[in-house]
């Protein structure tokens, strides 16, 4: 009889996420997936390419899971949770931050959980694609990051503060909020979820400095935005228009202008 790890094996479609008591839109999981090859685990289209190892405690109730990170943006840490195995449904709840574990199949703001659904992807040959994709994927990711010269955008950030729209973000909002720039892209998260993935152009010729984004996923894919950014020391602004809006002159964001203003801070 097939154990956990033998069922797990090869590749799965995330068809459901909740961050901390908020649902993640359904297209923006399109190209979700979850990898799994012997202990190893190789997750895409969540803003970055992720991989490292699983460990499965079958004993406990409800069954546990320890998912540690040795590449992408989580390289270092461990995620903690717990999961359940259906009729081809995995569910998984995870922990994204410290040493705590979940203890039931929920999420609430403030918990730094997350609530993961997938289904086993069909089609025939699944499992030797999922071997294909694992096998490649510290290729790919190396091919990805040195997609377009390093900058001094590169890097990871953390938010310091955000507006949108004349509405600033609380605090405790932001402390989840990171930026990672790799070569001419730039991903926004909130703990695992995917706020915004974008190609970008800069010109630092002019006064103030030129952005433009291309957005890759999301409501806004392939729509353009224009803005402005500055470095501070360690700090970067950013100041964003909304789609089909004209670039700011200055770093704000009021009331009606659609304008994102956020500061960012390198880790």
């Amino acid at each position: 009889m097939p154990n956990d790890l033998d069922v797990l094996q090869g590749a799965w479609c995330v068809s459901s996420l909740e961050v901390e008591g908020e649902t993640m839109p359904v297209n923006v999981l399109s190209e979700a997936r979850i990898v799994i090859e012997g202990n190893r685990f190789t997750s895409t289209g969540m803003g970055s390419m992720y991989a490292g190892t699983l460990r499965l405690d079958v004993t406990a109730t409800p069954r546990r899971i320890d998912m540690t990170f040795d590449v992408g943006p989580e390289a270092g840490n461990t995620n903690r949770g717990i999961y359940e195995l259906r009729a081809g449904v995995w569910k998984l709840c995870l922990a994204t931050r410290g040493d705590s574990r979940p203890s039931a199949f929920a999420t609430r703001p403030g918990s730094g959980f997350a609530l993961e659904v997938l289904k086993r992807a069909a089609g025939k040959g699944t499992r030797l694609k999922a071997k294909a994709m694992t096998a490649s994927a510290a290729v790919g990711m190396a091919s990805f990051a040195g997609a377009a010269p390093a900058t001094e955008f590169d890097g990871e950030w953390s938010m310091v503060s955000g507006v949108t729209n004349g509405a600033a973000m609380e605090e405790s909002e932001m402390q989840w909020v990171k930026r990672i720039n790799q070569g001419n892209l730039s991903t926004v998260l909130a703990g695992p979820q995917v706020m915004l993935k974008v190609e970008f152009a800069i010109d630092p010729s002019q006064s103030p400095h030129f952005i433009d984004y291309v957005n890759l996923t999301g409501p806004n894919k392939g729509k353009r935005q224009f803005g402005i950014y500055a470095f501070q020391g360690d700090l970067l602004k950013i100041c964003m228009a909304p789609p089909g809006r004209a670039r700011p002159e200055k770093f704000d964001s009021i009331n009606g202008d659609g304008r994102t203003y956020t500061v960012w801070k390198r880790y």
